[in-house]
């Protein structure tokens, strides 16, 4: 008997619906350590055992967000085994995502470098 192999991509379509389903869910929660926050990614292991997922927020601590949200993972598994259509339903692990605020600081370098280039022109454009 050959083993059926995997749908390609069939990884990220599983990431994206949790994504979109996680999202639905961490609405229903009550616990008022969780900010205003977006699921930014979902990285789930080959095997589906587990998933990080990344967010990022509008409002509220990422420490004590992460926790709260880490603390209802179960809660949160169970809703998405309610939801999706797949065998394994991944353990959930929740990590502030901090491209956003690199991406914030680099453009504030950039900034500051584009007004120092500025400068230094208007100098030898006096000299």
């Amino acid at each position: 008997m050959r083993h059926k192999k995997s749908t390609p991509n069939r990884s990220f379509r599983v990431a994206d619906q949790i994504q979109r389903d996680l999202a639905e869910l961490i609405r229903e929660l009550k616990d008022p350590r969780i900010g205003m926050l977006t699921i930014s990614a979902v990285e789930v292991t080959p095997d589906y055992a587990h998933a990080k997922v990344f967010f990022t927020l509008l409002v509220g601590s990422p420490d004590a967000t992460a926790e709260a949200l880490n603390e209802a993972a179960g809660f949160l598994r169970n809703g998405l085994f309610k939801r999706l259509q797949i065998h394994t339903v991944p353990t959930l692990h929740f990590h502030f995502d901090h491209s956003t605020e690199r991406a914030a600081e680099m453009n504030a370098l950039i900034q500051q470098a584009n007004r120092t280039r500025a400068l230094d022109a208007d100098e030898d454009r006096e000299d």
